[in-house]
C-alpha cells in the first residue's frame, strides 16, 4: 500500500457508499411477487459499523429506492441514507453542508458512471474491482474484491488501519 494512499485515508471523516454494484453485487433479483431482492455481504456491513464505532461518518447515495435498502441501512444504523438520487451530486453537496467537511476528508466508493462526478471531487476515491473501466481509471485505489463480495470491507479496513482505529472500533463493537 502506497504512503500516498495511507495519507489520504488518514484524513477521512466521512465515507460515502454507492449501493448497487458496491454494497451489493449489482444483480437485481425480481421475486415472483414483483418485489426486488438484493444481497449484501455481512462483512461489508460490519465494516460500516466499525467505521461508525470509530467516529467516522457513513452515508449511502444511490439511484435505487427500495424498502430493502432502507431495511439494511436501518439494521446497520446508518444515519445518512439518500435513495432515488439519479444525480448524486445534490446529495453529496447536502452531506458536505450538513457535516461541515472539506472534500479531502471524504472517501467515496463506487462502480459505475453515475459515481464519477463525486469520485472526481473527494479526497479518496475508490472503485470496486469489477467497476466500469472509466471508474477504475478515476479511482485513487481499486479494491481486490468485487462489489458485494467484500470490497467495501477492504476500504473500511484501509481507513481504520491508516487511522490506527481498528482495535478501538472492534472494542466498541464488542461492548454493544
Amino acid at each position: 500500500m502506497s504512503s500516498l494512499l495511507v495519507n489520504k485515508a488518514e484524513k477521512i471523516k466521512l465515507v460515502i457508499f454507492d449501493v448497487d454494484g458496491t454494497l451489493t453485487d449489482g444483480y437485481l433479483h425480481y421475486l415472483s411477487d414483483g418485489t426486488e431482492g438484493k444481497s449484501f455481504h455481512v462483512r461489508d456491513g460490519l465494516g460500516l459499523v466499525l467505521l461508525m464505532k470509530a467516529g467516522i461518518e457513513v452515508a449511502t447515495i444511490t439511484a435505487s429506492k427500495t424498502p430493502i435498502i432502507t431495511q439494511r441501512m436501518e439494521a446497520l444504523k446508518v444515519k445518512h441514507v439518500y435513495q432515488g438520487q439519479f444525480s448524486k451530486l445534490a446529495a453529496y453537496e447536502d452531506l458536505l453542508s450538513k457535516l461541515n467537511l472539506a472534500e479531502e476528508q471524504i472517501a467515496y466508493i463506487g462502480d459505475d458512471l453515475p459515481d464519477l462526478m463525486i469520485m472526481r471531487r473527494v479526497g479518496l476515491s475508490v472503485a470496486v474491482n469489477d467497476a466500469h473501466d472509466l471508474v477504475r481509471e478515476c479511482a485513487h485505489w481499486v479494491t481486490s474484491k468485487n462489489g458485494g463480495h467484500g470490497a467495501v470491507r477492504e476500504l473500511c479496513d484501509l481507513i481504520l488501519n491508516a487511522q490506527n482505529k481498528l482495535d478501538f472500533a472492534l472494542q466498541k463493537f464488542l461492548e454493544t
